[in-house]
């Protein structure tokens, strides 16, 4: 079996994109576009990774780690360039060399797999990946001798107005004999029209020595599409969303509206979901089966188990049980255990807390850095005062307790099972189990004082 090497060529400045980011690490779906790239080829199992570096390196290096080798093109002087850093990582190795580019974050596993099984069958020195597009501008054309094989590949700016007419074109991804390539490829000249040296021009030397240079053409047009500007990230970000949503959709999930509705690559969704417009499922959410999220939910890193409900609600690094109900206009902050039919409900702000199974907070609360126990009910404007300004403290609702409306618990405090606070408490010290706590002032009521009030009022306002 040979070994499968990759070159991911991403050492340009990318002006295009007007940022002070390297282009590659600009999200596509929640991932930086080279992440896409890396996955596929950690699927497709290559021995090595490299990825030639240059502008901003170390930005890149530090994203990546250990997930790829680095070869450092110090001078932008074209794809041939790029690749020939490589050499010293690949030179003495035998098998097939994928080069592909960094900002090429579309083509899917299957593609590439397809691709290189094809270039194993053909025998070729190398396989070039082609697209048919209805307006080619800018890219190299595909020049095909009668027997199919490719004769040249013609950059776009030292094309003929014949050889410009042509729709197939080069995507920039090669498939190679590993020790083929690297034989040839510093002969290559850079006499074209931008001075630079040119991987395509290593097909030329490869056919110059009787070797037969395959190509395929890709399925789907827009795979092929590269990233150098914001209008083409945005349009590789709706090419990516709707592939995500119609696979969801394959597998079981109602997309009630699939343009308002985003989805990033790694969420994953039960069958018999629905997703209602305006909702954003974020980086390594699972959803489970049975559920109901939206219209405008907003999920980042969360788990939620089967039939449990959420609308209008924003939830971050937390974990939701079945059969709950979270929303409307609830925030649910990092680090909270929303336990098995619960109910979080209108404007509920919920953080590092765990709340347990049947409890209720259905409107007006503040819980934070709290244990929550079974059937509590936290009651309308009710608040944990966990932070003192200096720590944060913990709040302790033991199981069966009632918390009143606007109270007042002030952290550390526990209270006990079974225990009740009137409404309007401020609890400082521990409720006993099954107690009765009031901390408020008495009522006091003096008698026919309002109409003094009042005509002191009527009388500033005639004024």
């Amino acid at each position: 079996m040979s070994e499968l090497y990759a070159v991911i060529l991403a050492a340009g400045k990318g002006t295009r994109m007007k940022s002070s980011k390297h282009k590659v690490l600009h999200p596509i779906c929640g991932k930086p576009m080279i992440d896409h790239i890396v996955d596929h080829l950690e699927r497709l199992g290559t021995s090595k990774t490299i990825l030639v570096v240059g502008h901003l390196k170390e930005a890149v290096q530090e994203h990546l780690g250990d997930r790829a080798l680095f070869a450092e093109q110090t001078e932008q002087l074209g794809t041939a360039h790029a690749v020939l850093q490589a050499k010293p990582l690949l030179a003495e190795k035998e098998g097939i060399t994928l080069v592909l580019n960094g900002d090429t974050p579309l083509f899917t596993v299957e593609t590439l797999r397809s691709f290189i099984e094809e270039h194993k069958q053909s025998g070729a020195a190398a396989t070039v990946l082609t697209a048919e597009l209805e307006d080619p501008t800018g890219y190299g054309r595909i020049v095909r001798r009668f027997d199919g094989s490719v004769e040249r590949i013609v950059e776009h700016k030292d094309a003929t107005e014949e050889e410009r007419a042509i729709r197939e074109v080069n995507t920039g991804t090669f498939c190679f004999d590993n020790q083929k390539l690297f034989s040839v490829i510093e002969e290559v000249k850079n006499d074209n029209a931008q001075g630079e040296y040119y991987l395509p021009d290593v097909l030329s030397l490869l056919q110059e020595q009787g070797e037969r240079i395959a190509a395929k053409v890709i399925a789907d047009e827009n795979e092929a599409l590269g990233v150098n500007d914001r209008v083409q990230l945005a349009q590789a970000e709706a090419i990516m969303r709707q592939r995500i949503l119609h696979q969801h959709m394959v597998n079981g999930v109602t997309i009630v509206d699939p343009t308002n509705t985003y989805i990033e690559t790694d969420v994953v969704i039960g069958e018999d979901t629905v997703i209602e417009p305006n909702t954003f499922l974020r980086g390594q959410t699972v959803i489970g089966k049975q559920c109901h999220i939206g219209p405008s939910a907003d999920l980042t890193d969360v788990v939620v188990a089967d039939q449990t409900v959420i609308k209008y609600a924003v939830l971050d690094q937390s974990q939701v049980a079945d059969q709950s109900k979270v929303g409307p206009f609830t925030y649910v902050r990092p680090g909270s255990e929303i336990g098995s039919q619960t109910k979080l409900g209108c404007f509920v702000d919920v953080k590092k807390a765990r709340i347990g199974e049947g409890s209720k907070i259905s409107h007006l609360a503040y819980v934070g850095d709290a244990e929550v126990g079974k059937n509590v009910n936290i009651g309308c404007g009710v608040i944990t005062v966990n932070y003192n300004g200096i720590d944060k403290n913990l709040t302790k609702i033991e199981d069966d307790a009632f918390v009143g409306c606007n109270t007042n618990l002030i952290a550390p405090v526990t209270v006990e099972r079974g225990a009740y606070i009137a409404a309007g408490s401020t609890i400082t010290k521990n409720v006993p189990e099954n107690a009765l706590a009031i901390a408020r002032e008495r009522q006091t009521n003096k008698l026919d004082y309002a109409s003094k009030i009042m005509k002191k009022i009527r009388s500033k306002t005639h004024k």
